[in-house]
């Protein structure tokens, strides 16, 4: 990617250090241990969606947030990988972390209750991670009361238990006893909720310092943060460890002034020259997160060489004496942090000299910045502020969607009533429920295939008498939001409505009948598979949405929130009047291939209406005369809701 650069300060990323620094993690964890990365406060700076897309691909398991926002940000952004709250939610959190299917951390018994009748009145089954203070003094259940904590979560029914954790206090710190300690008290509660027949399948108490210091700590899970981002978490961690930082932050000098000695620069006059000088004005102050701290004290790297800050930090500009950089000139670039040339400032020497730490330094520079993310020393991919930021609730609030959607339409429609009556045709069944998640399908293949029924499919009743028999198999990729889901037949428009409404309804059918025992014959579901595992059916039941087919169960729950191929097969019969055979897509779908197979059934002058909304309008259409029909859409081509086909023919 080739970006033209429209800014005048900025922050590189350099994803090749983040993979080595991947391996260094792989090299002292090994391959049996879990790898959370954690992607708090933008990813320590970094920019927390270009990071945890990067950490993905190199084998997270799964992502660390700090607030349900954080989270909300990376699922926006199409991130679907387990996200783990890792401070104490609030009350208020709640409807979006199970709106987007956070996993919150629990530090309290009654937002633990809170939270199950929440996910109780959604009929969800919410994975949570329980804290438990052994010592750091911060979120967390007392250790002394986290037995019958756990316990008491354990027994709520809207709530599984996904993992218990602690934070360790000095990790940096080998030697340090207090290590120790933790590590025993943490092990002695799993011994004890074992003994109550508590299994807790993810145990995790290794941050950046415990993954270097501490491998008996490792567990099932490591948590390391500053350490993927190239900064050691203790002087004691430099030599047991390889960290090539990753952010550099850089400006250009936008003014140069050549003054005389005694000349003052800045607030309060706290610089003055000794000699005739060359005094750069850069456009980086305290709003950028360069301290005050900083003024008359740090050094910045301009023509491969250190210069002084000259002066006190101003909110948005700071000045250097450049005087000793031959042609220095504006325009030219300027490096506050990171490496130019043959010289380097790192995190821990800013840290130092504003009587901070280096984690401070990270998350706080350069954060009105754009994040330029390098892949093999080039520009590979550009994320500007105002998407790594969270959009305020009034600006992401569904009206705010619905109205920039409906003006859209308005803007390309012959006139604005023709726009509204598009919107709401095709957008108001996704977004018009606050509560509706919009789901994805890739790789869509719908496989219809007639036939007549022959003796061995029916008695010779009557009962199939005038009706093809209908074998539909479907199959697409998706996220897996649930490990128990339904496939339903609806009698009625109303049922197919109500089917639509429940988020577990993986497929729909509409059978304009009356229900009854007939049914065994008219709809039945032959198989579900999930990644090509047979999914178990569970139950048939009349309900007031019409007939229900329950599947899938606990064995699924390894299939949470993971891209998953789905396939469906159904056998259901077809009046040979009605003539006609329709097919819809009812989610925003990538990739389509719908076949119409009728060989044997003498049906004539077989014919295609489709209605297709997206970037191709017209599906590839080809025939075998007399067998089948076939629909294709290529792999990246998006198709809208309400798009589909109608099949037609004459007796």
């Amino acid at each position: 990617m080739t970006e033209e650069r429209t800014y005048r300060n900025w922050v590189e990323i350099d994803l090749d250090s983040f993979r080595h620094n991947w391996n260094e993690i792989r090299r002292l964890v090994g391959d049996g241990v879990r790898v959370m990365q954690v992607v708090k406060a933008d990813a320590y700076g970094h920019g927390a969606i270009e990071i945890s897309r990067a950490a993905l691909k190199n084998g997270a398991h799964c992502l660390g947030v700090a607030n349900a926002d954080e989270g909300i940000q990376l699922r926006v952004s199409g991130i679907e990988a387990p996200i783990i709250i890792l401070s104490p939610s609030t009350i208020f959190e709640i409807d979006e972390i199970l709106k987007y299917s956070l996993a919150p951390s629990i530090s309290d018994i009654s937002f633990a209750c809170e939270l199950d009748g929440r996910a109780a009145s959604g009929k969800r089954i919410l994975p949570v991670h329980v804290e438990v203070d052994t010592g750091m003094g911060r979120g967390g259940i007392l250790y002394e009361d986290a037995l019958d904590a756990i316990e008491a979560i354990a027994s709520l029914e809207n709530l599984e238990i996904e993992g218990v954790f602690s934070h360790l206090a000095v990790s940096e710190s080998k030697d340090d006893p207090y290590n120790e300690r933790q590590g025993r008290l943490f092990r002695e509660l799993f011994e004890n909720l074992k003994v109550r027949g508590i299994e807790i399948p993810v145990k995790h108490l290794a941050n950046s310092g415990g993954v270097v210091n501490f491998p008996e700590f490792h567990f099932d899970l490591v948590r390391p943060g500053i350490m993927t981002y190239g900064i050691h978490p203790g002087s004691e961690t430099v030599s047991k460890v390889d960290l090539a930082p990753l952010m550099t932050f850089k400006s250009v000098i936008v003014l140069v002034k050549e003054v005389d000695a005694g000349y003052s620069v800045g607030y309060g006059r706290t610089f003055r020259t000794e000699r005739p000088s060359r005094i750069a004005t850069v456009p980086v102050g305290y709003g950028d997160g360069y301290g005050v701290m900083l003024s008359n004290r740090a050094e910045a790297l301009v023509g491969g060489r250190r210069v002084p800050v000259a002066g006190r930090v101003s909110m948005d500009m700071c000045m250097l004496d450049v005087t000793d950089v031959p042609g220095c000139d504006i325009g030219d670039e300027v490096v506050f942090l990171g490496r130019q040339g043959d010289e380097v400032i790192t995190a821990q020497e800013i840290a130092a000299k504003s009587g901070t730490i280096s984690y401070e330094v990270v998350c706080a520079l350069g954060k009105r910045a754009p994040r330029v993310f390098l892949n093999k020393g080039e520009p590979d991919s550009y994320e500007p502020r105002l998407r790594r930021i969270f959009m305020p609730e009034e600006e992401r609030s569904i009206a705010r969607i619905d109205g920039i959607i409906r003006s859209c339409f308005r803007a390309r429609a012959s006139d604005a009533d023709v726009g509204d009556a598009i919107f709401y045709e095709m957008f108001e069944n996704l977004f018009g429920r606050r509560n509706r998640p919009l789901e994805l399908r890739e790789g869509f293949k719908y496989r219809i295939r007639v036939r007549d029924f022959c003796g061995g499919d029916a008695a010779d009743d009557g009962e199939t008498r005038g009706f093809f028999k209908v074998t539909s198999r479907v199959e697409y990729r998706k996220t897996l939001r649930h490990p128990l889901f339904l496939v339903g037949c609806a009698f009625n428009d109303e049922q197919l409505s109500a089917l639509f409404d429940e988020e577990r309804c993986e497929y729909r059918w509409l059978l304009p009948s009356q229900p009854g025992d007939v049914l065994e014959k008219d709809f039945v579901v032959h198989s579900v598979r999930i990644d090509g595992r047979e999914v178990v059916i569970r139950n048939r039941e009349i309900t007031d949405r019409g007939l229900e087919v329950w599947c899938g169960g606990d064995e699924l729950r390894d299939k949470l929130n993971r891209d998953v191929k789905v396939e469906i097969e159904i056998v259901t019969k077809k009046l040979k009047t009605s003539r006609t055979f329709s097919a819809y897509l009812v989610y925003p779908t990538r990739g389509l291939e719908i076949c119409f197979d009728y060989a044997g059934t003498g049906l004539r002058n077989v014919r295609e209406t489709s209605f297709f909304s997206g970037k191709r309008h017209s599906p590839q259409v080809t025939e075998e005369r007399g067998k089948s029909m076939t629909l294709r859409l290529g792999d990246e081509d998006w198709v809208f809701p309400n798009s589909g086909v109608t099949f037609s023919w004459d007796l």
